[in-house]
């Protein structure tokens, strides 16, 4: 393993097994080295320069030559480019290719990050020339053949620090069929006029497939001048728009949709704190400042009732979550960490958008037009037979089918909502899912509990909207979209490669129906898909590596201090624990548990103790106190204030263990066993004669010590 570093391609061969059966191997070959730019601190340690790298994947310091340590300093960031690679006998060998500064620099978790996880950060100067070239508004040449909406009072509602504004709003009552309804308008920024087919903001836009939150800090898919310009629905002019057009049935089905391109005129660029403030009262002050449009928000909040009441009917699985948002000062350290709350009005742009991304997955599929489906398969079978385990031994009374179906999650989530343990359980439902991908394979969607299903409504941030766009654009106008001939990073090809190969590899067993080759077309399909569904992944993995670091850097000036917090994981080692105040989770150890043997239990997800029983599983609430923080490891971790005595008392209680003599109830059994410990050790009064026999010291231990 010294020869090679994370990231490598290698080929290795099995050796042997261990008690448990996992194979254990020897690296035989090294396949491929990628570029390894590797972030770390550039120490001086004995006269030698070396990086310690940031990632501790990278399990080897870097070496630095005097000369190749540039302008950089001791205890700098510095971005590394390996000259020799790592060997049997040498570790690896580099220059320093950019000093990124202090690591208590603002915004240095960032820098940290894009470069950590080789997130895209800056655009080509062909495509900042081109986003230079673009008009500043709308031209006339540019409404043809669109539809004037400039009159409808369509209107946009994000949240507070919301920069870009993809999709906007409108609804009013009509007639549908015989009965009463609504048309429901969902206006999303037309990215496609301005963004062309294999043109160089394009390349750009793909190689980043999306963009990537930070606390305080975007870096956008597309230039600014089109994400936070020529392309954001920004309030009171003109933008062009691509709009799905629906009419919605008093039950909350979707009657009849059209899709064309317009042009729009937001009305107005609103919040959803003051939307859903209208909502709880007409003639409050914030319905006063927008009389005029407090109808349409009205009949928003009506359409909004009937799409949920058609989303409860399919069943579609909707688990309460707690998400998180971090405020930082203007050094970019953590003020405070809040939960987002949602109310109706994210409820109602949730339901409006999920309506339009259904109506342009069946149009895609009704024109049997090639696309990125967002696909989101049930549980696997593995995952199933340890849910099931986990509801039998919770006593739930309730359990999934062979074949699940959404409807299955939400009636458990539902059954259970009043117990105690409603928490774990949701959570248990939770992870029994798969990730959603995109692929050009239609599996339907799970969780939401839809047949079809894509994403259409923002393509600002996400390039797999920007084609749903571009295909739903073709099939309007007869043809058929072919996807561009994009310079991708080889992973996505290289796994639709080994795919393709496992597939021909697999043994030949006698298929149901005659299986046809994937056509080029779809191969560059899916190509795509993997390759959004890898960058999307990537961002949420620089995103919580961010969040992570600052939440070390937060907790550094909490240590040794008290909290409250409940247990949202149990391992084989030890429990997390995820504070009520602060929303930050960290580890208590196994061995902060209490001088006893602990078991995991998988089935029940808890540790459980041999001797007093007690039990730590998710939901169980805890007094904790920071003891490390690992900035470097991203690592928090807590120690039990006390081991909670009238939950152990109660514990031992339970299964009819007394507290060892002399000894309080309430003491913890750690201090418990620590005192019989000393006792044991304790040497015999001088008397001047022998030590006595066993059968003496028996008996002497009943008489009180003088």
């Amino acid at each position: 393993m010294r020869a090679v570093l994370h990231r490598d391609r290698v080929r290795a061969r099995i050796v042997r097994h261990d008690r448990k059966g996992r194979p254990e191997g020897r690296v035989v070959e090294i396949v491929e080295r990628p570029p390894h730019p590797i972030i770390g601190r550039l120490l001086h340690e004995s006269g030698v320069w070396l990086v310690a790298p940031e990632d501790k994947r990278y399990g080897q310091d870097v070496l630095v030559p005097k000369g190749a340590t540039g302008l950089a300093k001791s205890g700098q960031v510095v971005v590394v480019e390996l000259t020799e690679p790592p060997s049997l006998y040498g570790q690896p060998v580099g220059r320093v290719k950019e000093v990124l500064g202090e690591v208590d620099d603002p915004g240095m978790e960032i820098e940290i990050a894009v470069r950590k996880y080789s997130v895209p950060h800056e655009f080509s100067e062909a495509c900042i020339a081109q986003a230079r070239s673009l008009p500043d508004k709308v031209r006339p040449q540019d409404k043809k053949g669109r539809v004037d909406l400039t009159d409808v009072p369509l209107v946009t509602i994000d949240g507070e620090d919301a920069r870009d504004f993809d999709d906007a709003v409108y609804c009013e009552p009509a007639k549908v069929g015989r009965g009463k309804g609504w048309r429901l308008l969902v206006a999303i920024a037309d990215v496609s006029h301005y963004v062309q087919t294999g043109s160089a903001i394009d390349v750009d836009a793909y190689e980043r497939a999306t963009s990537v939150y930070f606390p305080r800090r975007v870096i956008p898919m597309l230039p600014e001048k089109l994400s936070n310009g020529l392309c954001s629905l920004n309030p009171e002019v003109e933008r062009l728009c691509m709009v799905c057009d629906m009419l919605v049935t008093a039950a909350g089905d979707v009657h009849a949709y059209q899709f064309y391109p317009a042009v729009m005129w937001s009305h107005a660029r609103m919040t959803y704190t003051e939307v859903a403030a209208i909502l709880a009262n007409t003639r409050g002050p914030e319905a006063t400042r927008r009389k005029e449009l407090v109808p349409h928000f009205l009949n928003l909040h009506d359409v909004y009732r009937a799409l949920l009441k058609s989303r409860n009917a399919r069943g579609a699985v909707d688990f309460e979550t707690t998400e998180t948002q971090i405020i930082c000062d203007e050094n970019g350290r953590i003020e405070q960490i809040v939960p987002r709350v949602r109310n109706d009005a994210h409820k109602l742009i949730e339901e409006a958008m999920l309506a339009a991304n259904v109506c342009s997955a069946d149009y895609i599929q009704q024109a049997e037009h090639p696309g990125l489906f967002r696909v989101h398969e049930g549980p696997t079978p593995e995952k199933q037979e340890i849910l099931k385990q986990y509801l039998k031994a919770m006593a739930v009374g309730m359990t999934i089918s062979a074949d699940p179906t959404p409807m299955e999650f939400q009636q458990i989530a539902l059954a259970t909502k009043e117990r105690p343990d409603a928490q774990q359980i949701s959570t248990m439902l939770l992870r029994s899912m798969q990730q959603a991908i995109y692929s050009p394979h239609n599996s339907g969607h799970f969780g939401l509990a839809y047949e079809a299903y894509t994403h259409f409504t923002s393509p600002i941030r996400r390039y797999p909207d920007l084609l749903v766009h571009r295909v739903i654009k073709a099939i309007l106008a007869k043809e058929r979209y072919q996807l561009p001939a994009l310079p991708t990073p080889g992973e996505a090809h290289a796994k639709l490669a080994r795919r393709l190969a496992a597939r021909a590899a697999a043994p030949t067993q006698k298929p149901k129906k005659k299986q046809v080759a994937p056509t080029r077309e779809l191969m560059a399909w899916e190509a795509a898909g993997l390759h959004c569904s890898a960058n999307e992944r990537r961002a949420d993995e620089a995103s919580r590596d961010v969040e992570a670091w600052l939440k070390c850097k937060y907790m550094r000036d909490h240590l040794g201090e008290e909290y409250s917090g409940v247990v949202t994981a149990a391992t084989s080692f030890g429990i997390f624990v995820t504070l009520d105040a602060m929303y930050v989770e960290g580890l208590v150890h196994i061995t902060e548990l209490g001088g006893e043997y602990f078991k995991f239990d998988e089935a029940r997800q808890e540790l459980r103790g041999e001797r007093t029983g007690i039990r730590y599983a998710i939901g169980s609430r805890l007094r904790v106190q920071v003891s490390r923080v690992d900035l470097d490891g991203r690592k928090i971790d807590f120690r039990l204030v006390r081991e909670g005595e009238e939950f152990m008392a109660r514990a031992m209680k339970d299964k009819g263990v007394a507290p060892p003599e002399g000894v309080p109830a309430k003491t913890s059994v750690k201090r418990a066993a620590k005192k019989a410990a000393a006792k044991a050790k304790r040497p015999p009064a001088d008397t001047g004669k022998a030590a006595p026999r066993k059968a003496a010291a028996k008996s002497k231990a009943r008489k009180p010590r003088r």
